[in-house]
């Protein structure tokens, strides 16, 4: 079932892109490194895409893409079954490409304590708050 939400959304990476590229499924998840995602993941809220460029795995900078998907979405059952019902975080998922139509030059962080305590939790396999 697709979800109803008009946008704008987002993506967070490390991950050096350009607009044009598509992001797709297929890439080891950045929580749990024994897991190959059959999703791609977004949000219509640039601090959880902020969230998730923080978390993820690479040496780049952390970056927000704004992107639009190419085919159907749904609601994050991750986040919005698990731990948000009604999906208050507008989390998304697709298993077709998301395109990068621009970048954000700023979004508001959270707290460095917070992402390293994520990142704690994270390492010691208890889990992640937003994908």
């Amino acid at each position: 079932m697709a979800a109803l939400d008009a946008g704008p959304f987002f993506h967070g990476t490390k991950a050096d892109l350009q607009v044009g590229d598509l992001l797709t499924a297929g890439f080891r998840s950045n929580y749990d490194a024994s897991v190959v995602m059959n999703h791609i993941y977004f949000t219509s809220l640039p601090k959880g895409a902020g969230l998730a460029a923080e978390m993820a795995k690479g040496s780049g900078r952390p970056r927000v893409y704004v992107v639009e998907p190419v085919g159907d979405f749904e609601d994050d059952p991750n986040v919005t079954d698990k731990k948000f019902p009604g999906n208050p975080t507008r989390s998304y998922r697709s298993s077709q490409p998301l395109r990068v139509v621009g970048e954000l030059d700023t979004w508001e962080p959270y707290e460095s304590e917070f992402i390293e305590n994520l990142r704690s939790r994270v390492a010691a396999g208890m889990g992640a708050i937003i994908n």
